[in-house]
């Protein structure tokens, strides 16, 4: 029998943690070791791999401002045989279009992993973009193990600024799965725990009233709220008691137009900016994130505590509002440069593309276009450097599709034979935001005012064919794949061979990263 089950409501600990933790960057150490947490109670304490300048199962935050040069110097003390003990780090959302493809981080595609008792230094810059990021290793899948935070970039002159009084530490949500088991024993898992920055409660046998998070608003003003799904695996739908007028104003690092909403579904990998008015009657309010859509919130799992200043430090009585203006993908529109490019017809792109998607029950394999990407032993970039420049020639086979610079390219991906198999999938392009030219859900396009975005659902419907189109305007390998990690890593994934023929100009790794795959290759399988 549960904790929750065994005890009223009424009767649970008040148990409840801050959320605010120091931000670091954007020239910093970001060091990996493993290290014991316990997130959802201490009879579940498991090792982890956790950042030394943070120490809880979500690493630190990691800011700078729009414009800053960034320069992450990881450092890989892992030394537990448990987990993986080379890494690697990828910047979601940070589109690496200074020529820094060699810092992206997906392992295999861009670079080497990093050795156990190595470092390696990541540096990029971008110009242009700003809004919410997030971090976490790209290999296999250790990111479930707790490799993972935030990343935010600040815009002096955001055009939403008018809109809230507080955008800072204190107001970054992390939304994580949880798993009382090691990664590597997992094939597909469903999650023991939710966790809100970092914190959550287990709903079976021997769960207990661990801390919540608290996030701490003033009566009368604004809060930006920036939302990031974490998660290995499950999208979450998110509500707060008593505060149904939410506002988005920011969707994958896209300022949008304003979009009211009372509730939202948030992707692995996405990330939201929603506008909270504190204007509520002094007290404690449930925010709820439910997973895959489903929660009984029972003793507070799947939640966190929204308190305002002057409210007494105990937990929420509130109840669930009925949910009746959900966010529609449909209805995001950028702020700025709303429209597709290219000509506004479907199939008239310079590449058009339909991906193949199917699962091999026999060898528990996803498959693209016939191939299951599995990870070369030469990284793709090393490959396209050394002079293999076409999809016949680089390795894994049938995982590439090749564009030239300025293609207009349009990317069909209908699900009908993989959406009972873990959907809906969330699609991550590396190297681009894309215009989301048909939605899951819908059976019209919009090529006038798509939403744009990096991290796209799949939908579950057989009937869906979610279409997205971006240009060609970036040199380099950039992965394509589904994000719920298990699925990734049973070869869900194709690589764009972008403008390989330029990749060699354009593209200057460091001499640090070309020693990455020589002490790599080196280690004891044990250690890889």
């Amino acid at each position: 029998m549960s904790f929750f089950s065994a005890l009223p409501h009424t009767f649970l600990l008040l148990a409840t943690s801050a959320s605010v933790r120091a931000a670091i960057g954007p020239v910093t150490d970001l060091t990996l070791v493993a290290s014991n947490v316990a997130p959802d109670g201490d009879a579940f304490a498991r090792d982890a791999i956790v950042f030394s300048e943070g120490g809880s199962a979500v690493g630190p935050l990691i800011t700078g401002n729009k414009g800053d040069a960034f320069q992450i110097n990881v450092v890989n003390n892992l030394d537990n045989s448990n987990m993986r003990q080379s890494t690697s780090i990828h910047w979601h959302g940070i589109l690496q279009s200074g020529g820094t493809n060699w810092a992206d981080g997906p392992a295999f595609v861009t670079q080497c992993p990093i050795a156990p008792q190595d470092s390696f230094l990541y540096s990029f810059q971008e110009a242009d973009q700003a809004g919410t990021f997030w971090y976490h290793s790209h290999l296999s899948t250790q990111y479930c193990d707790g490799a993972r935070g935030p990343f935010v970039i600040y815009d002096t002159a955001d055009p939403h600024a008018s809109l809230y009084d507080v955008d800072d530490e204190s107001t970054v949500i992390t939304l994580a799965d949880w798993y009382h088991a090691f990664a590597e024993t997992i094939v597909i898992g469903a999650s023991d725990t939710t966790l809100i920055n970092g914190l959550g409660r287990y709903a079976g046998d021997g769960g207990t009233a661990s801390n919540l998070t608290v996030i701490s608003v003033e009566q009368g003003k604004r809060y930006r709220l920036r939302f990031i799904n974490v998660a290995c695996d499950p999208y979450f739908t998110v509500s707060i008691d008593g505060h149904t007028n939410l506002t988005i104003i920011e969707a994958d690092a896209v300022n949008t137009v304003e979009v009211a909403v009372d509730s939202f579904d948030i992707f692995a990998g996405q990330r939201y900016s929603v506008i909270l008015t504190a204007d509520q009657d002094v007290g404690n309010y449930w925010i709820r994130a439910a997973p895959l859509g489903v929660s009984t919130f029972q003793g507070g799992i799947d939640s966190a505590i929204l308190r305002y200043v002057g409210a007494a430090d105990e937990e929420p009585t509130t109840t669930q509002d009925t949910a009746s203006n959900k966010l529609s993908e449909q209805s995001l529109t950028p702020l700025e440069n709303a429209g597709a490019p290219g000509i506004h017809v479907r199939g008239s792109a310079d590449v058009v593309h339909t991906l193949d998607m199917a699962f091999v029950g026999s060898s528990l394999s996803f498959t693209i276009d016939g191939a299951t990407f599995t990870p070369p032993t030469v990284p793709v970039l090393t490959q396209i450097l050394s002079g293999s420049v076409t999809a016949q020639e680089l390795l894994p086979a049938g995982s590439f599709i090749e564009i030239s610079q300025g293609d207009i390219v349009e990317i069909n991906l209908p699900v009908p034979n993989v959406a009972a198999v873990g959907g809906p999938h969330p699609f991550h392009l590396h190297g681009h935001t894309f215009d989301v030219i048909r939605s899951a859900g819908s059976t019209s396009d919009n090529y006038d005012n798509p939403p744009r975005r990096d991290v796209v659902s799949t939908g579950t419907s057989s009937t869906d064919n979610v279409t997205i189109r971006f240009q060609a305007d970036n040199p380099g390998p950039w992965f394509l794949h589904c994000h719920i990690d298990w699925h990734l890593e049973l070869g869900f994934a194709i690589v764009f061979a972008e403008s390989a023929d330029q990749v060699a100009s354009s593209v200057t790794p460091t001499d640090q990263w070309d020693s990455l795959c020589t002490t790599y290759d080196a280690l004891d399988s044990s250690l890889q």
